[in-house]
């Protein structure tokens, strides 16, 4: 969405402001901290501060500059600056700085207020500052600003993991974290050599469970289960490459791959939906106990959530999640990863009169999969707000499954139950700049209308096609 909107002549003094309120990068390294667990202090972990502001005049020369002496004069350093076309005022320009921790933000907070005619804050310490954004990406990109915050990395393990005691396996894994930690936006996805170990572990899953597809598996996942064998090497002796994948989904709904080296918090992952991006682990399972994981490995990520991925109603479900997540205040982040755990991961629905496992969660337990149609658990029709509200245990089978009537109907009940989300602006992806759109204002609005009638307008000549 940000974009240079001009090219600017700047003088000797605006560079030398501008190069002293930059901030240099945080060291890229991970870092070992108290517990044991390698998490990312990046540039985002340090709480940056967004702000969005348009300046009341028109654009004219070094108005830019007169706005950074604001930052200069109250000691905030800059992470970034950006400029762009504004979408609310005709004529006028909209810029975004990150503003890194430290010096008198408050100040300089108040001060554009008084002087712009929009002005935002996105915040990731949006608890403890009112009229506050809570963070999210807004470009693709910004998604490698927290890609690396999670909860655990690398070789260490909790003492209950399977592959606890294994030091070989502890270096895998170390060595699977290392290629997500380094991994940006844009690369390909590093092809990984597995072990015969770790294929062989592979095939007695992948054994498995596609001797239960054909009966217990929705026809969404049986239908393009084949399209994966064909075009992404899916098969007993052979484990499927990220990237491979990640390009078949591109063609089929836009959805794509991106490592990951553990569990991201609930509000990052959702992000991630948004733009049609799932977070994926590359490692896999302890050999010892080939049906059983203590987290997401590639079995679950690659067999149980990318045939779904590549169905264009339910990519379109799991997008709908993640841009309502995007603002929204902590209660609802739980409450949709709430509807996430019983639709994408534990997720039923109904088909030809029959009830099918949809949920990447079943689709791949062996055990499980059978568990969840048996008649033994009970199942409630999914009704996101009643749903949302659900505990459920993440260590053992679930007693409650939720049914949807299809993909179509969950999707309409999720996108009115994001409505009741309390945010002052609606949120919209453009798949032409992959970038979200934040919509707070009547030009926008009359914009979007705009591009409906156009929209229509290609419908209703293909109609007329149709019946020539």
């Amino acid at each position: 969405m940000y974009a240079p909107a001009r090219r600017q002549t700047l003088n000797a003094d605006m560079k030398e402001n501008i190069e002293s309120i930059l901030s240099s990068s945080p060291p890229d390294k991970p870092r070992l901290i108290h517990g044991g667990n390698y998490i990312k202090e990046g540039r985002d972990s340090a709480k940056s501060t967004c702000l969005i502001f348009s300046p009341y005049e028109e654009d004219e020369v070094g108005s830019l500059g007169k706005y950074l002496q604001l930052f200069v004069k109250h000691k905030v350093n800059l992470l970034h600056i950006e400029s762009r076309s504004s979408l609310r005022r005709p004529n006028n320009y909209e810029f975004m700085v990150d503003c890194a921790p430290g010096g008198n933000i408050a100040s300089v907070i108040e001060a554009l207020r008084d002087q712009c005619s929009y002005f935002s804050i996105i915040s990731r310490n949006h608890k403890d500052n009112m009229n506050t954004v809570p963070w999210f990406p807004r470009r693709i990109r910004d998604l490698d600003k927290f890609a690396n915050q999670i909860l655990s990395y690398g070789a260490e393990l909790d003492s209950d993991h399977p592959g606890f005691t294994d030091p070989m396996y502890r270096e895998r894994r170390k060595y699977f974290a290392d290629i997500a930690y380094y991994y940006k936006h844009g690369q390909p996805i590093p092809k990984v050599e597995y072990t015969a170990e770790e294929t062989a572990t592979w095939g007695v899953v992948f054994k498995n469970l596609t001797k239960l597809y054909p009966k217990y598996a929705c026809k969404e996942h049986n239908h393009v289960f084949p399209l994966l064998i064909e075009n992404c090497g899916y098969r007993e002796d052979n484990i499927p490459q990220l990237e491979d994948i990640s390009n078949f989904l591109k063609d089929s709904t836009g959805f794509t791959l991106r490592p990951v080296a553990g569990l991201l918090s609930s509000r990052d992952f959702l992000a991630g939906l948004a733009f049609r991006v799932f977070h994926s682990t590359q490692y896999i399972r302890h050999s010892s106990k080939p049906f059983y994981t203590p987290e997401p490995d590639i079995c679950h990520e690659i067999l149980g959530h990318v045939p779904l991925f590549a169905d264009p109603s339910f990519a379109q479900f799991a997008q709908v999640i993640g841009l309502a997540s995007l603002g929204a205040p902590d209660e609802y982040i739980e409450k949709l990863a709430t509807c996430f755990w019983f639709t994408v991961e534990y997720g039923i629905c109904r088909q030809n009169g029959e009830l099918k496992a949809y949920g990447a969660g079943l689709l791949s337990s062996f055990g499980e999969l059978e568990y969840c149609l048996s008649g033994k658990p009970e199942l409630r029709p999914f009704d996101p707000p009643k749903t949302a509200l659900q505990k459920y245990p993440i260590t053992e089978y679930q007693p409650v499954y939720y049914v949807a009537e299809n993909f179509e109907d969950a999707k309409e009940k999720m996108m009115k139950f994001a409505q009741s989300i309390p945010r002052k602006f609606g949120v919209r992806y453009d798949a032409y700049t992959q970038t979200i759109s934040i919509i707070d204002s009547k030009q926008q609005i009359e914009a979007l209308v705009n591009n409906v009638n156009q929209e229509v307008q290609i419908l209703m000549d293909a109609l007329r096609k149709l019946h020539h």
